[in-house]
């Protein structure tokens, strides 16, 4: 491992060379609108009472809301497009104390990928109101599921559902 040379490391914080190889793409389903245009701002973690945010879906995946209003919650997945990539130690206090990036769910990380659980206000159109999200305005979505604890599949059932 390498530091990578950059100037912006806190005390203790080790970075790598990113591979420059692709090994897989994410198509993004749309964009989130947040009250928070800066990092300062933005909160570390979403809250469930915290300002309405807006998923804005592209025109051709509006379809794929069809029934999402029967969940209360959501986990939405985002890719934190303003995040450095190269971090394997972080020093979330600065302090020089480190922690492995995969132990912690700050943004810095090789796949910047976040997700919050989140509170479905309502849906208009092709967009969702929700809140609890934690990530800049603008963000790319990736995915929308629904909450997993009280999600049933439609499928039928299968042998491999049992083990």
């Amino acid at each position: 491992m390498a530091d990578s040379g950059s100037t912006d490391l806190r005390q203790g914080e080790v970075a790598v060379d990113p591979a420059h190889a692709h090994d897989a793409t994410v198509q993004f389903i749309g964009t989130i609108r947040t009250p928070y245009t800066t990092r300062d701002l933005c909160p570390r973690q979403g809250k469930l009472d915290g300002p309405d945010c807006r998923l804005e879906l592209r025109p051709e995946w509006a379809q794929a809301l069809k029934g999402i209003t029967e969940f209360e919650y959501l986990d939405v997945l985002y890719w934190l497009h303003m995040s450095r990539r190269d971090l394997v130690l972080q020093s979330p206090r600065g302090d020089g104390e480190t922690t492995g990036t995969f132990a912690l769910r700050s943004p810095v990380r090789p796949n910047p990928i976040g997700v919050s659980r989140v509170r479905l206000i309502r849906q208009d159109g092709s967009n969702l109101i929700v809140k609890g999200l934690d990530c800049l305005d603008q963000t790319p979505l990736i995915d929308i599921k629904p909450d997993l604890c009280v999600f049933t599949p439609q499928a039928p059932h299968k042998n491999a559902d049992g083990a």
